[in-house]
């Protein structure tokens, strides 16, 4: 997708009342790329300026259930590597809404572990909170699982939560990384693909 179209795609949603939060999430681009395509009009120098980031779209993978349960699959391979490198105890998975509900339901089936869900908070005036129709935080060992980390916001926030109702962060996991950390939010951070920038 073209900047002018993802300007154009920006400011469409930012028209239909998102957030820039949830203009981030639905985008898949970090928050000073998308402040940036909302402020930026089409020109001749549309692309000076543009923060570093790196465009994701995982659509391929997302249209068939065949290979989210594959992706899944490789994820919960990862996890059990992490345990045991790591000897961590794991009593749950907690899949980030919306991208990473669908991942951590399906690792938490392959792992035997309990699930959980977790709406972090999408702007001024909403909260982050855990739907109560899924297995509690309080006392869990869990795995956090989402589907891209951009600026680490919205994991971090999550983390701080699970600690705040009782819980232990003991792994995130995400199919792309667009950060250089392997650790967010003082818990460790493990990626199927890594995708940053290169600027010269």
């Amino acid at each position: 997708m073209s900047i002018e179209k993802m300007s154009v795609k920006a400011k469409e949603l930012k028209g239909k009342g998102h957030s820039t939060r949830e203009i981030c999430q639905e985008m898949h681009l970090s928050q000073a790329t998308v402040e940036w395509l909302l402020a930026k009009q089409a020109s001749d120098n549309f692309t000076e300026g543009i923060p570093a980031d790196v465009k994701v779209g995982w659509r391929t993978i997302g249209v068939s259930g065949t290979r989210v349960q594959a992706i899944a699959e490789i994820m919960a391979d990862v996890i059990l590597e992490e345990q045991e490198n790591r000897q961590f105890d794991l009593d749950m998975v907690a899949g980030i809404t919306n991208n990473g509900v669908p991942l951590a339901t399906i690792i938490s089936d392959i792992l035997g572990l309990d699930f959980g869900m977790i709406r972090p908070s999408r702007g001024e005036g909403n909260e982050t909170n855990y739907a109560s129709n899924y297995a509690g935080l309080d006392g869990k060992h869990i795995v956090v699982v989402d589907d891209v980390v951009s600026s680490g916001s919205t994991a971090t926030e999550v983390i701080d939560f699970i600690r705040k109702e009782g819980g232990i962060p003991v792994l995130a996991t995400v199919l792309i990384n667009k950060k250089a950390d392997d650790v967010i939010n003082e818990v460790p951070l493990r990626a199927l693909i890594r995708a940053r920038p290169v600027r010269e």
